[in-house]
């Protein structure tokens, strides 16, 4: 299978030079995933706001892999302000709770000050599945 890159349209792809994400064979890299609304190259200032976003951005990176949140297997949280990180669960959990992929947190400075998380997500689309 030949591998497929996926963009979400945001400037940033193009500046930077990569790609939302990358299907290479089964597997899904889903690049890390910010809170812009990328078809308006906008960004909220509310922190649960961008979580929602994150994972909506996510998801449409995966369905155009042919993939879906189900077959996450691994998550990277990225926050700014550790304490930030217990304030979005329940947004984890509305997206990935009956998932469990396995996951890590970081606090570590995002490239815009504007950006509150970031996400990035490896899913497995097991297409030799019966």
């Amino acid at each position: 299978m030949a591998r497929k890159l996926i963009s979400s349209g945001s400037t940033f792809e193009k500046e930077i030079g990569y790609s939302r994400a990358v299907v290479e064979g089964d597997w899904v890299l889903v690049s890390g995933t910010t809170g812009f609304d990328y078809s308006k190259m906008t960004i909220s200032d509310n922190l649960l706001e961008q979580a929602e976003q994150c994972f909506q951005n996510i998801e449409s990176a995966l369905q155009q892999a042919g993939a879906s949140m189900k077959d996450v297997v691994r998550v990277t949280y990225v926050f700014p302000k550790a304490e930030d990180f217990e304030k979005c669960w329940p947004v984890m959990r509305k997206y990935l709770g009956d998932v469990r992929p396995s996951a890590m947190m970081l606090a570590a400075g995002l490239s815009d000050p504007r950006m509150k998380i970031e996400i990035q997500v490896t899913a497995y689309r097991n297409t030799g599945a019966e």
